[in-house]
């Protein structure tokens, strides 16, 4: 089929990237997609919100509006409506979410950035070119915050960008313009990184369903355009890649080895988890380090079954151990199901049966009054003999159905209102930011320091 600008099927429009475009943004960019133009601006903010202090993370975040004329029809200003339409809700989670998956957090302290992305002239791919604009913007704040001593390297990771693709009487075609868009039998979304890792797919049989050879197609030519993209990128900026320049982590701890830490655990994903927190430590499995027995967690708290496994892990090795309990506790029932979170409806540990004995206990309860908590104890046994509890917690709010098809076992029912998302919602990297176990880790380390870091 002959497109509407004469574009190759497998060819995305002409892009263009300005920086600096306004004067008071930390980082601004004005991009070209065609005829769609969006301003993306960075703005840095000593602040965190609420489910982020304490936890020296960062946080970015995006809006994103239409100009009442960026369409040939004037667009109504949602604050006319007195609410922001779901479309323009859609977008910005979409738009913070995808930054977020390339940047290191901590390297950024408890400061926020905010990303705003205004459509000046939409001509479809307005999401998309904003990403894709939002990341040299957001590069620009960081290179900002370096030069003025915020921060001391760069938090970006990998690059990002996306794009459009779909079909069109039957054909795939890349970085739909508005008119194609609009006669789509199907439109994909793609967000990328440089590393050729998804973070975003939104597939729509607009008028059909899709076949797989279909998607199969519409995929590769979608990743092809990013892969443009990200090499406009590169040459906006002037680099290649992001190098990891956070700095270096001690290798020698009191100009000694670095001391070893057992984890009364054998759960690979954990383990991971804990030594990416545990940094300067040699983290090791209880398995690594020899005891394979059972440990019986009866203890009728979380801090008694913490205390349970290091213990006993530390009086067969006489090492520094950590031993971890965590669970739910709902403020209606009294903190229940608490250390009984995983067999709460029986034996089995069964987490449908769970959730499902959980909305029962609940039935009838207003939101207001389903408050609850993930709670993660961890309890140190140090090498001395001594001994050293913390805690971490993260409130939500019981749904009254599940949501989300991520996590596991309450996931689904626990609401946090500052994310208006379920843990199941969240992403990997999301749900590890407000994560009760990361939480507690962090405590642990600050323990750890001040007894082997002089």
């Amino acid at each position: 089929m002959q497109r509407i600008d004469n574009r190759m099927y497998d060819e995305k429009r002409k892009y263009k990237i300005t920086r600096n475009y306004t004067m008071h943004a930390d980082g601004s960019v004005l991009i070209e997609a065609g005829n769609t133009k969006v301003i993306c601006t960075a703005f840095l903010e000593d602040r965190v919100p609420p489910f982020l202090r304490g936890t020296n993370s960062g946080w970015i975040t995006a809006e994103y509006d239409m100009l009442p004329s960026s369409t040939g029809t004037r667009k109504q200003r949602d604050r006319n409506k007195l609410k922001l339409n779901s479309r323009s809700a859609e977008i910005q989670r979409l738009i913070g979410r995808s930054l977020r998956s390339v940047v290191d957090m901590d390297i950024i302290g408890e400061k926020s950035i905010y990303i705003d992305c205004d459509v000046i002239q939409a001509d479809g791919g307005t999401r998309t070119a904003s990403i894709t604009g939002a990341f040299i913007a957001l590069y620009d704040c960081f290179n900002k915050m370096i030069e003025e001593g915020e921060i001391d390297s760069m938090p970006i990771r990998n690059f990002v960008a996306a794009i459009s693709a779909g079909i069109v009487e039957d054909m795939p075609l890349l970085d739909l313009c508005y008119e194609e868009d609009s006669n789509a039998i199907a439109d994909m979304n793609i967000v990328m990184n440089d590393k050729g890792e998804f973070i975003e797919l939104g597939l729509t049989g607009e008028k059909r369903p899709i076949k797989a050879k279909e998607f199969t197609e519409i995929l590769r030519i979608g990743t092809k355009g990013i892969k443009e993209l990200i090499g406009l990128q590169r040459e906006v900026l002037g680099i290649k890649s992001f190098k990891s320049i956070k700095k270096e982590e001690k290798e020698i701890i009191n100009n000694e080895e670095k001391i070893q830490v057992i984890i009364a655990s054998a759960n690979e994903h954990k383990l991971s988890e804990i030594k990416s927190i545990l940094k300067g430590y040699d983290v090791i499995s209880m398995e690594e380090a020899g005891f394979y027995d059972d440990i019986k967690e009866d203890a009728d708290t979380f801090e008694g079954n913490a205390l349970l496994k290091a213990r006993a892990i530390y009086e067969k090795t006489g090492a520094v151990v950590v031993g971890d309990d965590s669970g739910l506790m709902v403020d209606y029932l009294n903190g229940k199901p608490g250390v009984y979170s995983a067999r709460y409806a029986g034996e089995e540990k069964d987490d449908k049966a769970n959730n499902d004995k959980l909305l029962e206990n609940l039935e009838g309860i207003e939101f207001a009054d389903r408050g609850a908590k993930f709670m993660c104890t961890a309890a140190i046994c140090f090498d001395d003999g001594s001994e050293k509890v913390v805690t971490g917690q993260v409130d939500g709010i019981i749904g009254f159905e599940e949501k989300g098809d991520g996590g596991f076992g309450y996931d689904p029912l626990f609401y946090i209102e500052e994310l208006d998302k379920t843990y199941a919602e969240l992403s990997f990297e999301e749900k590890n930011m407000v994560s009760h176990r990361k939480r507690a880790f962090e405590k642990v380390k600050e323990e750890l320091d001040k007894k082997y870091k002089k």
